[in-house]
């Protein structure tokens, strides 16, 4: 199994960017699709992006051509860097790690999640 443990999170005006990262320990991050989700007050977790073992990439259409998500093998850490955030990216921000590609879109293909890191950005 994995542990996962995100940072990177806080405060920054609209515009702005922010680099998230989530550190993996026990088995290899590179052995799973990984992803982050965000969740918004009173709603569902919901897909940010996704990296596979290929490092192939998906990207929710709310955030394509603004986030980039990339994994480092040596340090066993996948990062989200987040450019022209908005107001709307303000959510609590989740990495997972999961088996399936087909299934990279389901809260369900992920076994791991690290705790989440607040993201908020002010208008």
């Amino acid at each position: 199994q994995v542990q996962l443990r995100e940072s990177g999170g806080g405060l920054v005006q609209a515009g702005g960017s922010l680099r998230l990262t989530c550190a993996a320990s026990g088995r290899a991050a590179s052995s799973y699709v990984m992803g982050w989700f965000r969740q918004f007050p009173g709603k569902e977790r919901e897909i940010v992006a996704v990296i596979n073992l290929g490092d192939g990439t998906y990207y929710a259409d709310s955030v394509k051509g603004r986030f980039t998500i990339s994994r480092d093998i040596a340090k066993n850490t996948v990062y989200l860097q987040m450019n022209s955030l908005k107001s709307e990216d303000t959510a609590v921000y989740y990495c997972a790690a999961g088996t399936s590609w087909w299934w990279r879109t389901e809260k369900t293909n992920y076994d791991y999640w690290g705790q989440g890191t607040q993201v908020t950005v002010s208008s």
